[in-house]
Protein backbone atom coordinates (compact mmCIF):
# COMPACT_ATOMS: atom_id res chain seq x y z
CA UNK A 1 0.00 0.00 0.00
CA UNK A 2 1.25 3.55 -0.74
CA UNK A 3 1.70 6.41 1.73
CA UNK A 4 0.61 9.70 -0.28
CA UNK A 5 2.01 12.84 1.69
CA UNK A 6 0.38 16.39 1.07
CA UNK A 7 4.21 18.55 0.23
CA UNK A 8 3.04 21.14 -1.28
CA UNK A 9 1.37 24.44 0.05
CA UNK A 10 3.16 27.62 1.04
CA UNK A 11 3.25 27.46 4.83
CA UNK A 12 2.57 30.64 5.14
CA UNK A 13 1.47 30.44 9.15
CA UNK A 14 5.30 29.55 9.59
CA UNK A 15 6.81 31.93 7.39
CA UNK A 16 10.12 31.81 10.07
CA UNK A 17 10.57 28.82 8.36
CA UNK A 18 8.81 28.52 4.91
CA UNK A 19 10.47 31.22 3.34
CA UNK A 20 13.57 29.23 3.05
CA UNK A 21 12.05 25.96 2.34
CA UNK A 22 8.62 23.66 2.05
CA UNK A 23 6.96 23.42 5.39
CA UNK A 24 7.61 19.67 5.32
CA UNK A 25 10.83 19.84 5.41
CA UNK A 26 10.98 22.40 8.59
CA UNK A 27 13.03 19.70 10.70
CA UNK A 28 12.11 18.58 14.17
CA UNK A 29 15.37 17.17 15.69
CA UNK A 30 17.68 18.23 13.00
CA UNK A 31 15.41 15.81 10.27
CA UNK A 32 12.33 17.78 8.42
CA UNK A 33 8.99 16.47 10.11
CA UNK A 34 7.91 14.86 6.45
CA UNK A 35 11.05 11.71 7.48
CA UNK A 36 9.18 11.86 11.04
CA UNK A 37 5.90 11.30 9.18
CA UNK A 38 6.97 8.71 7.01
CA UNK A 39 8.67 6.80 9.79
CA UNK A 40 5.41 6.25 11.25
CA UNK A 41 4.33 4.78 8.40
CA UNK A 42 7.63 2.39 8.25
CA UNK A 43 6.98 1.56 12.00
CA UNK A 44 3.92 -0.35 10.04
CA UNK A 45 5.61 -1.80 7.04
CA UNK A 46 4.47 1.22 4.83
CA UNK A 47 7.25 2.01 2.86
CA UNK A 48 6.29 3.04 -0.91
CA UNK A 49 5.98 7.11 -0.88
CA UNK A 50 4.37 9.93 -3.22
CA UNK A 51 5.20 13.44 -2.02
CA UNK A 52 2.74 15.24 -3.25
CA UNK A 53 5.16 18.62 -3.74
CA UNK A 54 4.58 21.95 -4.97
CA UNK A 55 6.29 24.98 -3.48
CA UNK A 56 10.09 24.94 -3.42
CA UNK A 57 9.51 21.30 -4.77
CA UNK A 58 13.16 21.12 -5.78
CA UNK A 59 14.37 20.50 -2.36
CA UNK A 60 12.36 17.97 -1.34
CA UNK A 61 14.29 16.20 -4.31
CA UNK A 62 17.64 17.25 -3.33
CA UNK A 63 17.32 16.10 -0.01
CA UNK A 64 16.23 12.35 -0.71
CA UNK A 65 18.97 12.65 -3.31
CA UNK A 66 21.44 13.37 -0.67
CA UNK A 67 19.65 10.96 2.00
CA UNK A 68 21.76 7.94 1.75
CA UNK A 69 24.84 10.11 1.23
CA UNK A 70 24.12 11.51 4.44
CA UNK A 71 22.65 9.08 6.82
CA UNK A 72 26.02 6.63 6.08
CA UNK A 73 29.50 6.11 6.62
CA UNK A 74 31.28 6.68 3.30
CA UNK A 75 35.04 6.56 2.43
CA UNK A 76 35.85 8.98 -0.84
CA UNK A 77 39.30 7.77 -2.59
CA UNK A 78 40.90 9.82 -4.76
CA UNK A 79 44.18 8.73 -4.49
CA UNK A 80 46.19 7.16 -7.62
CA UNK A 81 44.04 8.87 -10.01
CA UNK A 82 41.17 7.43 -8.09
CA UNK A 83 37.43 8.46 -7.80
CA UNK A 84 35.52 6.05 -5.40
CA UNK A 85 33.02 5.90 -2.94
CA UNK A 86 33.06 2.65 -0.73
CA UNK A 87 29.84 2.70 1.90
CA UNK A 88 30.83 1.07 4.95
CA UNK A 89 27.54 1.46 7.25
CA UNK A 90 23.87 1.59 5.92
CA UNK A 91 21.78 3.35 7.58
CA UNK A 92 18.49 4.29 5.18
CA UNK A 93 15.23 2.53 5.40
CA UNK A 94 13.74 0.42 3.09
CA UNK A 95 11.79 3.51 1.13
CA UNK A 96 10.80 3.97 -2.32
CA UNK A 97 10.05 7.67 -3.02
CA UNK A 98 8.04 9.12 -5.92
CA UNK A 99 8.30 13.04 -5.54
CA UNK A 100 5.69 14.48 -7.62
CA UNK A 101 5.85 18.34 -8.89
CA UNK A 102 1.78 18.73 -8.31
CA UNK A 103 2.28 22.85 -9.39
CA UNK A 104 2.76 25.98 -7.66
CA UNK A 105 -0.79 26.89 -6.45
CA UNK A 106 -2.61 23.62 -7.43
CA UNK A 107 -5.18 23.01 -4.39
CA UNK A 108 -5.21 19.57 -2.38
CA UNK A 109 -7.65 17.88 -4.22
CA UNK A 110 -5.97 19.18 -7.58
CA UNK A 111 -2.62 17.64 -6.05
CA UNK A 112 -4.11 14.74 -5.05
CA UNK A 113 -5.65 13.91 -8.35
CA UNK A 114 -2.19 14.78 -10.50
CA UNK A 115 -0.59 12.03 -8.33
CA UNK A 116 -3.21 9.34 -9.89
CA UNK A 117 -1.13 7.66 -12.34
CA UNK A 118 1.38 6.64 -9.31
CA UNK A 119 -1.30 5.55 -7.34
CA UNK A 120 -3.07 2.83 -9.85
CA UNK A 121 -6.05 1.21 -8.81
CA UNK A 122 -5.34 0.57 -5.18
CA UNK A 123 -6.53 1.52 -2.08
CA UNK A 124 -3.75 3.99 -0.50
CA UNK A 125 -3.02 6.30 2.64
CA UNK A 126 -3.49 10.23 2.70
CA UNK A 127 -1.90 12.45 4.88
CA UNK A 128 -0.83 16.41 5.55
CA UNK A 129 2.93 17.08 5.66
CA UNK A 130 3.04 18.95 8.64
CA UNK A 131 1.66 17.06 11.69
CA UNK A 132 2.52 13.89 13.81
CA UNK A 133 1.10 11.32 16.10
CA UNK A 134 0.68 8.14 17.41
CA UNK A 135 -1.89 6.81 14.78
CA UNK A 136 -2.17 2.77 14.88
CA UNK A 137 -2.05 2.60 11.09
CA UNK A 138 -3.27 -1.33 11.19
CA UNK A 139 -6.47 -0.06 13.30
CA UNK A 140 -7.35 2.60 11.02
CA UNK A 141 -6.97 0.11 7.85
CA UNK A 142 -9.60 -2.30 9.46
CA UNK A 143 -11.68 0.13 10.36
CA UNK A 144 -11.34 1.25 6.94
CA UNK A 145 -11.97 -1.94 5.41
CA UNK A 146 -14.51 -3.17 8.22
CA UNK A 147 -17.13 -0.19 6.94
CA UNK A 148 -15.78 -0.30 3.01
CA UNK A 149 -16.93 3.38 2.18
CA UNK A 150 -15.19 5.43 -0.53
CA UNK A 151 -12.81 7.49 2.52
CA UNK A 152 -12.01 7.42 6.20
CA UNK A 153 -10.88 9.93 8.06
CA UNK A 154 -8.80 10.35 11.37
CA UNK A 155 -10.51 12.70 13.82
CA UNK A 156 -9.38 14.05 16.82
CA UNK A 157 -10.95 16.11 20.01
CA UNK A 158 -8.90 18.45 21.06
CA UNK A 159 -11.48 18.94 24.07
CA UNK A 160 -11.46 21.71 26.66
CA UNK A 161 -9.29 22.96 29.06
CA UNK A 162 -11.62 24.61 31.30
CA UNK A 163 -14.80 23.21 33.23
CA UNK A 164 -17.71 23.22 31.11
CA UNK A 165 -21.70 24.60 31.77
CA UNK A 166 -24.45 22.56 30.62
CA UNK A 167 -26.92 25.61 29.80
CA UNK A 168 -30.85 24.68 29.62
CA UNK A 169 -33.81 26.67 27.79
CA UNK A 170 -33.82 30.47 28.95
CA UNK A 171 -30.12 29.93 29.54
CA UNK A 172 -30.34 28.65 32.65
CA UNK A 173 -27.51 27.00 34.12
CA UNK A 174 -28.57 22.97 35.08
CA UNK A 175 -24.69 21.58 36.13
CA UNK A 176 -21.18 22.99 36.21
CA UNK A 177 -18.57 19.97 35.68
CA UNK A 178 -15.17 19.05 34.59
CA UNK A 179 -14.64 18.90 31.42
CA UNK A 180 -14.38 15.54 29.43
CA UNK A 181 -13.63 13.38 26.18
CA UNK A 182 -16.77 14.46 24.97
CA UNK A 183 -15.92 18.03 24.75
CA UNK A 184 -14.75 20.06 22.27
CA UNK A 185 -14.51 19.62 18.19
CA UNK A 186 -13.59 16.64 16.20
CA UNK A 187 -11.15 17.51 13.52
CA UNK A 188 -9.69 16.36 10.66
CA UNK A 189 -6.58 15.18 11.32
CA UNK A 190 -5.02 13.18 7.96
CA UNK A 191 -4.22 9.91 8.30
CA UNK A 192 -6.30 9.18 5.86
CA UNK A 193 -7.55 6.06 3.60
CA UNK A 194 -9.03 6.11 0.64
CA UNK A 195 -10.41 3.99 -2.59
CA UNK A 196 -9.00 5.01 -5.93
CA UNK A 197 -13.27 6.29 -7.04
CA UNK A 198 -12.24 9.59 -4.55
CA UNK A 199 -10.71 10.15 -7.56
CA UNK A 200 -14.11 10.04 -9.65
CA UNK A 201 -14.93 13.43 -7.23
CA UNK A 202 -11.87 15.29 -7.84
CA UNK A 203 -12.56 17.78 -11.19
CA UNK A 204 -9.08 19.83 -11.88
CA UNK A 205 -6.70 21.71 -10.16
CA UNK A 206 -8.87 24.40 -8.34
CA UNK A 207 -10.62 21.40 -6.66
CA UNK A 208 -10.01 21.37 -2.62
CA UNK A 209 -10.19 17.92 -1.21
CA UNK A 210 -11.12 18.92 1.94
CA UNK A 211 -14.38 21.72 0.69
CA UNK A 212 -15.20 19.90 -2.28
CA UNK A 213 -14.47 16.48 -2.60
CA UNK A 214 -15.04 15.39 0.81
CA UNK A 215 -18.11 17.07 1.28
CA UNK A 216 -19.69 14.76 -2.10
CA UNK A 217 -19.02 12.06 0.07
CA UNK A 218 -20.17 12.95 2.83
CA UNK A 219 -23.64 13.28 0.85
CA UNK A 220 -23.34 10.08 -0.81
CA UNK A 221 -22.42 8.32 2.90
CA UNK A 222 -19.39 7.51 1.81
CA UNK A 223 -17.21 8.89 4.37
CA UNK A 224 -16.09 7.63 7.77
CA UNK A 225 -14.52 8.82 10.89
CA UNK A 226 -11.66 7.05 12.53
CA UNK A 227 -11.63 8.46 15.80
CA UNK A 228 -7.98 8.91 16.98
CA UNK A 229 -7.72 8.81 20.97
CA UNK A 230 -3.74 9.06 21.48
CA UNK A 231 -1.14 12.03 20.45
CA UNK A 232 -1.33 14.25 17.86
CA UNK A 233 -0.23 17.87 16.72
CA UNK A 234 0.04 19.91 13.63
CA UNK A 235 3.01 22.42 13.29
CA UNK A 236 1.38 25.81 11.60
CA UNK A 237 3.48 27.88 13.95
CA UNK A 238 6.62 28.47 15.37
CA UNK A 239 5.52 27.85 18.74
CA UNK A 240 4.34 24.31 17.72
CA UNK A 241 7.49 23.60 16.26
CA UNK A 242 9.49 24.54 19.35
CA UNK A 243 6.47 22.23 21.31
CA UNK A 244 7.57 19.20 19.09
CA UNK A 245 11.38 19.90 19.17
CA UNK A 246 11.21 19.68 23.64
CA UNK A 247 8.92 16.26 22.61
CA UNK A 248 11.35 14.82 20.25
CA UNK A 249 14.87 15.62 23.14
CA UNK A 250 12.43 13.96 25.92
CA UNK A 251 12.91 10.30 26.48
CA UNK A 252 9.07 9.63 25.73
CA UNK A 253 8.60 11.56 23.04
CA UNK A 254 4.94 10.63 22.01
CA UNK A 255 4.88 9.79 18.02
CA UNK A 256 8.59 7.80 17.95
CA UNK A 257 7.43 4.19 18.17
CA UNK A 258 10.24 2.91 16.00
CA UNK A 259 13.75 1.56 17.34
Amino acid sequence: MKALILAGGFGTRISEESHLRPKPMVEIGEMPILWHIMKIYSHYNINDFVILAGYKQHLIKEWFANYFLHTSDITFDFSNDRQEMTVHQKHTEPWRVTIVDTGLNTMTGGRLKRARKYVGDEPFMLTYGDAVGNINIPELLNFHKAHGQIGTLSVYNFGQNKGVLEVGNGGRVEAFREKSDLDGNLINIGFMVFEPQIFDYIADDTTILEKDTLNKLVALGELNAYLHKGFWQCMDTMREKETLEELWASENCPWKEWN
